[in-house]
């Protein structure tokens, strides 16, 4: 075959450090708009940017020569300065790790919906047990030590 034909799509979830509630109503829709703009300049697509106060979800897809730890690294390191710079008494940063998930085109609809409602979805759970769901659902082995920091 001469030519590599791929759809690598994640879901892509961070947090702020000490997962402190930066991400006000006030200039969330600004940052998930600036990281949109990372993806793209990184030749990959952002599907659906959602989350509250101390996190954020992306469902994004990515060049096949590029992995997610390289997009995850760009896209906080990039944004976070950016923040500080649009806002610097905020003193913002992002948690050290992320955690990503492999999405088939099949759920993408329905992991679109699901950043998109993350107002609605974080009434009734927290991001520490909306991440441990995740972790179980995708068989991902985790330490209750490491997970929240």
């Amino acid at each position: 075959m001469p030519a590599s034909y791929t759809a690598l799509w994640y879901h892509l979830v961070f947090a702020t450090k000490q997962r402190q509630p930066l991400l006000t109503a006030a200039i969330r829709q600004r940052v998930h708009e600036y990281m949109a703009g990372i993806v793209e300049l990184q030749g990959g697509t952002p599907r659906a940017i959602g989350g509250i106060e101390d996190h954020v979800h992306l469902l994004l897809s990515v060049r096949q020569d590029q992995t997610i730890a390289d997009i995850a690294r760009l896209i906080k390191a990039n944004s976070s300065k950016w923040v500080n710079q649009q806002w610097p008494k905020l003193a913002f940063s992002w948690q050290t790790g992320y955690s990503a998930f492999t999405v088939s085109v099949s759920q993408k609809v329905r992991v679109q919906r699901y950043i998109e409602n993350q107002q609605e979805h974080h009434r009734s759970q927290d991001y520490g047990e909306e991440l441990r769901e995740m972790l179980r659902r995708h068989v991902v082995p985790f330490s209750e030590d490491h997970l929240i920091a």
